[in-house]
């Protein structure tokens, strides 16, 4: 048989889906050496005493397959953790459960109980692995959009999206890309809306260290309530500044943590052995760490805000995370997708068009720039973006 002409007929399962303009925007970046505001990662390290316990762990045999919920010294920092945080007391054994990276805990929670035909309510503009997770389970993503310039949640508008299908609400404070928050006020009526139903929350809660002007995050485990019904996830690599590391977790009640195991387990089973060993180590030894995050960021944001001061660019509110969203109608009338590749191409700088967090994106002109960064970077380049 002629090889060459075999060939499959092959029906993707994310037709809609191609490489993420995360990679797309970095690969043109290293393209042309533009300063790289795009992905979301810092251009620095995390604690020495981190790494330092990385290398001692490593050298000591911590290399093969940890637990699959992960360690119990990790599971029982955690848990302390969260009850010093948000006085909700968990069990380690069976409440909490570590993950390789957030998206993977993402990923195992709404497999973990979306069926066919689900329904499953996301708030725009939304990160892009929410959707296709959602797709893959046999759901449908319900989009409620988010209005700028603030960016707060309509609960009206999520109670009208709300039919019998609906199965699982994701919500997401503070939020990628816009820097919103939840508040106290939005955590009730959320308890509200969803009491006397059967609809799970889950909660992406990646930023939860990086918020700002002394606001409080208000995490789904410190209310009792939605607690109950909410997987809430975290990240270890935006709290430590080791993205790459890709390691994260989940607290959900019994019952819920174990169907998200079910799914965790065939998925990656288990998550980078010895690096558990060092993060248990510096969350006991140096809690100051992540409750020093709020300042540290805050002044990036703030040096980036004033570096850009000079800039056609406005500036939207940014309550939390380490992104800038920033409108550029007084430069261009052009979509967001051309502007950040010509801002790449002529002028050295990479952004993220906002469009890419939407369904169907609003008419609006906003770019999001990432500033965990160094203020050497930060003022590359703002100097860049004044020159328009």
């Amino acid at each position: 048989m002629d090889q060459s002409r075999v060939f499959m007929r092959l029906q993707s399962k994310l037709p809609k889906v191609g490489t993420t303009i995360f990679t797309v925007m970095s690969q043109l970046a290293a393209q042309h050496k533009a300063v790289n505001l795009g992905q979301g990662f810092p251009d620095f390290e995390g604690p020495a005493a981190l790494h330092e316990a990385l290398h001692r762990h490593t050298l000591e045999g911590r290399n093969q397959y940890a637990p699959m919920a992960g360690i119990p010294a990790l599971r029982q920092a955690i848990a302390a953790k969260t009850e010093a945080l948000y006085g909700r007391r968990v069990d380690a054994d069976t409440e909490i459960t570590v993950t390789s990276g957030a998206t993977e805990a993402l990923f195992a929670a709404i497999h973990a109980v979306v069926s066919p035909g689900d329904e499953v309510i996301v708030l725009d503009p939304c990160y892009d692995c929410y959707e296709p997770a959602i797709e893959l389970a046999g759901g449908r993503a319900v989009h409620v959009p988010l209005p700028a310039p603030n960016f707060s949640v309509d609960w009206q508008r999520v109670k009208d999206a709300i039919t019998p299908r609906t199965r699982l609400l994701m919500i997401n404070s503070p939020h990628n890309p816009t820097g919103a928050t939840l508040t106290r006020f939005d955590l009730d009526t959320l308890a509200d809306l969803l009491r006397d139903t059967d609809i799970l929350v889950l909660s992406d809660e990646v930023y939860e260290h990086i918020i700002f002007d002394g606001r409080r995050h208000e995490s789904v485990l410190g209310h009792a309530e939605l607690a109950e019904r909410s997987f809430a996830v975290s990240s270890f690599g935006k709290t430590y500044h080791i993205t790459g590391w890709k390691i994260g977790y989940c607290v959900a009640p019994p019952t819920l943590s174990a169907e998200f195991r079910k799914v965790h387990q065939f998925l990656t089973f288990c998550t980078f052995h010895a690096a558990q060993w060092a993060l248990a180590d510096c969350l006991v030894a140096d809690p100051q760490h992540y409750l020093d995050l709020p300042n540290f960021y805050q002044n990036k944001r703030d040096h980036f805000a004033r570096a850009l001061s000079a800039s056609r660019f406005q500036l939207l509110p940014v309550e939390g995370a380490y992104f800038q969203l920033a409108d550029y109608s007084a430069i261009s009338d052009e979509d967001d997708q051309s502007f950040c590749r010509r801002l790449i191409v002529e002028h050295g700088v990479a952004g993220i068009p906002v469009s890419a967090f939407y369904e169907l994106p609003p008419e609006q002109r906003l770019v999001r720039f990432c500033f965990a960064k160094t203020e050497a970077t930060l003022d590359a380049a703002a100097e860049k973006l004044c020159a328009i």
